[in-house]
């Protein structure tokens, strides 16, 4: 049965980073990012175009996990929302998979350092940071960890789900 590995947090918190590592430590596995199906310009949560977003990350999954890849990694801010995690999972034409779901957090000392050392001159918002975790997900903090360290704290979950899903 394939996994699809759902892995939230705030802007800077480390998504991306661990999403990518993760997935190449994995065989047969592929890796999408909400953030490329949300490429906008200007960028708005709020505006109502970005729930096309959402049928997009949909579509890849789903093409994803029917191509019988093991593992599907998918990192993304907006599965933190429940309403929208059910929404782009509902759409999801895969049948048979499990999923895994991580909320990845730190602190807002750490939040503000990594906007600063990422150069973002967009304000920093604790939004999302604050939001509580999706029912069921696993909450690792990578405040004071390597990316290796949160890699194999999340794998060590992975690994034992195994009989789980």
């Amino acid at each position: 049965m394939s996994k699809l590995i759902i892995i939230t947090g705030s802007p800077c918190v480390g998504k991306t980073t661990v999403t990518e590592k993760l997935f190449t430590s994995y065989e047969n596995s592929a890796f999408f990012d909400g953030d490329w199906a949300w490429c906008v310009n200007p960028f708005s949560v709020d505006d109502p175009r970005l729930r096309n977003g959402d049928k997009t990350m949909s579509f890849a999954l789903s093409t994803y996990l029917n191509s019988d890849f093991e593992y599907v990694f998918f990192s993304s801010v907006v599965a933190t929302d429940k309403a929208i995690r059910e929404a782009i999972l509902k759409d999801v034409t895969a049948k048979d998979y499990c999923v895994l779901g991580f909320t990845l957090t730190c602190s807002e000392e750490t939040l503000l350092e990594r906007h600063r050392e990422r150069g973002d001159n967009n304000e920093c918002s604790f939004y999302w940071l604050h939001l509580d975790p999706y029912q069921g997900d696993y909450v690792i903090s990578t405040d004071n960890k390597s990316v290796q360290q949160i890699v194999d704290e999340m794998k060590s979950i992975i690994d034992d789900s195994e009989n789980k899903c």
